[in-house]
């Protein structure tokens, strides 16, 4: 047989207390881990400091503000795109793991629209800034200025915008107007 033990009631006011206390007591124990661990150097990353903040960070403008100094030519561009480029972008800018480059001629309305530097960028500096931050994947930043030009004379040659033997440097990059320049809706002058 089985007795049911009558439970007296408990004041709310001992409950309230007794629930502060835990919750205070809790409050300690996680603040003294996250103060120690707040003092453990950590495995991952490293500051960077201001010259390394601008390296990864340029401010360049559609207009060429912010553009390095410095000249390249097609034909060096086409040796480094071979060697740092071709792996992912395809040995004639036709796309392999990474987005086809060169080519392209329909309209972007079209279902089968080729996204290609051609038809899509609105600005030809927008190639040197997504270059020198992001490319090649295992080591952006580390191309010089000459070698940024380069493979951007080289791919707009490629495209028919820029010729084979014309150097190309910051004035000469921001004075070419992309075929698909007025294709975008401008939300800002």
């Amino acid at each position: 047989m089985f007795m049911l033990k009558r439970m007296r009631p408990v004041p709310f006011t001992q409950v309230f207390f007794a629930g502060l206390l835990f919750s205070a007591a809790s409050l300690n124990a996680v603040s003294a881990q996250a103060d120690s661990a707040a003092n453990r150097p950590t495995p991952m990353g490293k500051a960077l400091d201001g010259s390394m903040i601008i390296q990864f960070a340029p401010n360049i403008f559609p207009n060429g503000q912010g553009l390095p100094s410095g000249i390249g030519l097609a034909q060096n561009g086409a040796g480094l795109y071979q060697a740092q480029c071709a792996s992912c972008h395809g040995k004639k800018g036709e796309g392999g793991t990474a987005q086809e480059l060169i080519g392209g001629d329909g309209p972007l309305s079209a279902p089968d629209a080729d996204k290609t530097i051609r038809t899509y960028w609105p600005f030809a500096t927008t190639l040197f800034d997504t270059i020198a931050r992001s490319m090649p994947p295992a080591a952006p930043g580390h191309l010089s200025a000459d070698a940024l030009y380069s493979l951007c004379a080289y791919l707009l040659a490629e495209n028919g915008l820029w010729g084979w033997e014309q150097p190309m440097g910051p004035k000469e990059l921001a004075a070419i107007v992309m075929p698909n320049h007025n294709g975008f809706i401008r939300k800002f002058p």
